[in-house]
This record gives structure tokens, C-alpha cells and sequence, in this order.
């Protein structure tokens, strides 16, 4: 269907109802949206309720006169640019610089010529929809200037045609907005960035059609210094003209930071909560339980035993939740990786640890030999690196078919990264699945608890820690049996 122009709106003002007629049949001929006024004080009001396009005012009127009635638009702010061209029968010098002192735009004599009327009508409400449209333009450039978000404007090669200031700080590009730009969007973020996940920011479908483009957001990760936490921003792209040859983009450019590392800090609260305060509880319910129902059978002895193996179980509750506090208050303001690091060398202990946590009969550890090696720690603190270790470890025992999987830890130094393999005997995802399996807030959560359908408990969050500092995180099927392979790679 054709989109038909909105023609503008005109105010003929005029005493005389012949002329009133004339000009209404003449200009809605031509498409134009046209009110009429019998008088000035008339006028002013129609234009101040509805204001029009253009005016066009008869001079000599009883009353308020065609002068006078300009001069009280040209005073309301809301009028004051408005188009008025005058009708008038008077040739006169001094009625001319009356007008033009009035306020008046244009003259047109009576008796008038109807197509040239017909051709200043049509010149004098295109120039005013064109001031009009680079006012709002002038107003919407100042709104995006001074916006919290970042927004570019590209084409499809990646080339930046406008960036307003704050994605120039996001970029760290010179603030002045005349200064040209000559990388290309791809090129100045993997200069300063991390591009996760990796498979949503694939060459080929970053500038596809609209169509074809994946649904999963995308992350630009600064991992997170001594001194500060990571930086994120969320990006999204959108074709400003999707049918033409030549698509250009908008690319919002938002700050995301405080909402990971929250919804992070949520999840890893919560995991902690649960691994510090379930050993401790087992023993305490277990023995009150015994003391409970079988009391009548245990000697003076027996019952002293047991009551002490249950405080031993309360005092080490006392200390967990002494601990949990004690956490939650050293990393109010302070990056997750700086104030303590996890010793590569404990790993054993740490797989042997979280194996009894859950209870899982069938891990074997394959360490490099280089693990011994002293000195040496990852970029994660050991309540963070125990939540991860925990993390995939339920992965593999949830989705296994009798939650009973084999797993094997594999761990070796590469490029100054520790690298985790860690691999299962149980199901094979999709794709769809494995490519969006690190993607956080790919489902929205109304709760979040960071919970992902069929994907686990946590595996963005396993993902946003990863990537915080600097690290990376593969996932796929093992071949040619089936089960899963998650591949870790550290800093350290």
C-alpha cells in the first residue's frame, strides 16, 4: 500500500465569506487540511488551539485588524515562527512596512492569480515543514547527545557515521563530535573488549539482514582490574532501513555492569548459602533424630557421645554462618578476584571436597604434573572456585538420565591458564542449546535466580565469572559417545 503525505494545514482568515469560499475550494483541491476564521479575535484562537502550517490573513478586517492580529501571534512563543502571508488590497508603501514591521512573512495582492497563489502556498509549507523537521531533528540530536546509553550510527561495512558522546566514552574515542572516525565499529571493539558469547558476534551474522540475525544479546566484557570491577555493556542493532541495498544500523551501546555483577553476587550468595550450611546440618539433624527415637536404648555414654557429635555439628553451623557474614562484608566494594586467590595446587582436595559434597562415587582428577608447581593461583576466590566446580558438577549429575554420571576432570597449565576439561557420560544438546548455553538473561527470570531451562542452575553465572577476568568458556558434545565437555580456561 502506498503511503500517502499528510498535506499541512492552512488558516484562511477572512471577513468576507466570498473570499472565505474561494480559498477553502481552491486550496482542499490541492490536499490541503484548511480551517477558516471570520475575524482576527477568531484567528487568534483557531491558531492558538490547533496552530497551522501556514496563515493566510486578510488585512483589512473590522475590529482586529490583519496587522494587529499578527502582531499577537508573532508575541506567542508557541507561534511566533509561524508561516503568515498577507492578503491586501493596498499597494502602499507604508501599508507594506506596516506588515513587514507586523510580523508578516509574504504579501499577496488582491485580486490574486490562482496558480500563483496555488505555487507561494506550495513553496512557503514545504520550507516550514523542513524548518520543522530539523527543529525536531535539532531537539532529538541534543536528547541522543545527552542520553545515558550509547548509540551509533553504521553501515554495513562497520564504518561509523555518527557517535554521540556517551559511545564515545564507552569506546574511548575523542569526545569531540566533529572528530572523524576512521576504525570500524568491529575493529575498535576487539581492541578494547571481550566479545561474548562468542558465536553472537559471528562476522557473517553481525550485519546479516534483520531476518536472519541471532536472537541472542550480546556482551562487550572489560575484564575487571586491581583496582575496579568488569565493565559490561549489552549491545543491540537495529537496521535503520531494512529494505534498502544498503543498510545502515543503529547500535545501542548500554551499560549493564551493575545488573551482572547483581545478579551474579545473587546467585553466588545463594550457592554459598547452600554449600556452607548443608555438611554441617546433616550431622546435627541426624544424631537429634537418633537421640529422639532411640534414647531408651543408648547408654550414659552413648548419649554424651552423640550430644557432643551434635554440637560439634552446631558450632560448625555457628562458624559457616559466621563466615557467610563475614563474606558478604569483604566483598561489598571489592572485585571477586582481588583480595584472595584460589591455589592452583588445592585443586585435588577441592575436586575430592565437592565429589563428597554431593555425593558423586564416580569423578576421577587427571592432573597435569605442572599442577604441583607452587606459586601459582587462579584469578578466583576459593568460595568463588568451589561455586563453579560445584556448579558443573550438579550440571552433569542433574541431566544425567539416572543422575549418576561418570565424570572425568581433566586440568593442565596452557598459556598461563589453568584449564578445565571436564567431561560426562550424559546427554547431548541440540545447537540451539549449546549456543546459548553461557548466555546470561537469555531467558528473562522472574525471580532471578539465574536458572536456565534444560540448561542447568547457573551456568551463565559460571560464564559472567569466567569472562570477568578475562577467561573462557567452551561447551560441547563429546564424541562419539554421548554426554557433554565443558572446556575452562583460567588466568592465572
Amino acid at each position: 500500500m502506498k503511503r500517502t503525505e499528510m498535506k499541512a494545514r492552512i488558516l484562511v482568515v477572512d471577513d468576507e465569506p466570498a473570499g472565505r469560499e474561494v480559498l477553502y475550494g481552491l486550496l482542499t483541491m490541492d490536499g490541503y487540511q484548511v480551517q477558516v476564521a471570520a475575524n482576527g479575535k477568531e484567528a487568534i484562537e483557531k491558531a492558538t488551539a490547533v496552530p497551522p502550517d501556514l496563515i493566510l490573513l486578510d488585512v483589512m478586517m473590522p475590529g482586529i485588524d490583519g496587522f494587529e492580529v499578527c502582531r499577537r501571534l508573532r508575541k506567542n512563543p508557541n507561534l511566533s515562527e509561524m508561516p503568515i502571508v498577507m492578503l491586501t488590497a493596498l499597494d502602499d508603501r507604508d501599508s507594506l512596512l506596516q506588515g513587514i514591521e507586523s510580523g508578516a512573512d509574504d504579501f499577496i495582492s488582491k485580486p490574486f492569480d490562482r496558480e500563483v497563489l496555488r505555487a507561494r502556498v506550495k513553496t512557503i509549507t514545504r520550507l516550514n515543514r523542513f524548518r520543522r523537521l530539523v527543529t525536531e531533528r535539532n531537539k532529538f540530536q541534543w536528547a541522543i547527545d545527552h542520553a545515558d546509553e550509547g548509540f551509533l550510527v553504521m553501515n554495513n561495512r562497520g564504518t561509523i557515521q555518527y557517535a554521540n558522546r556517551q559511545a564515545r566514552h564507552y569506546l574511548e574515542l575523542p569526545l569531540d563530535p566533529d572528530e572523524p572516525i576512521t576504525q570500524r565499529f568491529q575493529d575498535l571493539i576487539k581492541t578494547r573488549f571481550r566479545r561474548e558469547p562468542a558465536s553472537a558476534w559471528d562476522t557473517k551474522q553481525l550485519l546479516s539482514p534483520p531476518g536472519s540475525q541471532s536472537p541472542m544479546p550480546r556482551y562487550l566484557v572489560r575484564p575487571e582490574t586491581a583496582t575496579a570491577h568488569a565493565f559490561w555493556l549489552q549491545v543491540n542493532l537495529l537496521p535503520i532501513n531494512p529494505a534498502a541495498a544498503v543498510t545502515e544500523w543503529v547500535v545501542q551501546l548500554r551499560d549493564v555492569t551493575s545488573k551482572m555483577i547483581l545478579q551474579r553476587d545473587m546467585w553466588q550468595f545463594q550457592a554459598m548459602i547452600a554449600h556452607k550450611l548443608r555438611a554441617p546440618m546433616v550431622p546435627v539433624i541426624g544424631t537429634i533424630n537418633l537421640l529422639a527415637s532411640e534414647i531408651e536404648n543408648f547408654t550414659q555414654t552413648d548419649i554424651s557421645r552423640l550430644s557432643q557429635r551434635a554440637l560439634d555439628g552446631v558450632y560448625r553451623l555457628q562458624n559457616a554462618i559466621e563466615e557467610i557474614i563475614n563474606y558478604v562484608d569483604i566483598t561489598k566494594d571489592v572485585p571477586l578476584s582481588q583480595f584472595e586467590h584460589f591455589p592452583v595446587k588445592d585443586l585435588g582436595a577441592l575436586v575430592q571436597s565437592v565429589q563428597q559434597e554431593l555425593d558423586l562415587p564416580d569423578v576421577q582428577f587427571q592432573p597435569a604434573s605442572s599442577l604441583a608447581e607452587p606459586n601459582r593461583s587462579v584469578r578466583l576466590t576459593p568460595q568463588a572456585m568451589t561455586l563453579v566446580l560445584c556448579e558443573l558438577l550438579k550440571n552433569a549429575q542433574k541431566f544425567h538420565p539416572a543422575n549418576a554420571p561418570f565424570i572425568t576432570i581433566e586440568a593442565r597449565i596452557a598459556d598461563n591458564r589453568l584449564v578445565l576439561k571436564v567431561s560426562d557420560d550424559g546427554i547431548t544438546l541440540s545447537p540451539e542449546q549449546l549456543a546459548h548455553i553461557w548466555v546470561p538473561y537469555y531467558q528473562g527470570e522472574k525471580y532471578f535466580t539465574g536458572e536456565v531451562s534444560g540448561m542447568g542452575l547457573g551456568l551463565p553465572m559460571v560464564a559472567s565469572l569466567v569472562w570477568s577476568i578475562n577467561g573462557t568458556c567452551t561447551a560441547y558434545n563429546r564424541q562419539p559417545a554421548p554426554g557433554m565437555v565443558v572446556e575452562l580456561a583460567l588466568p592465572i
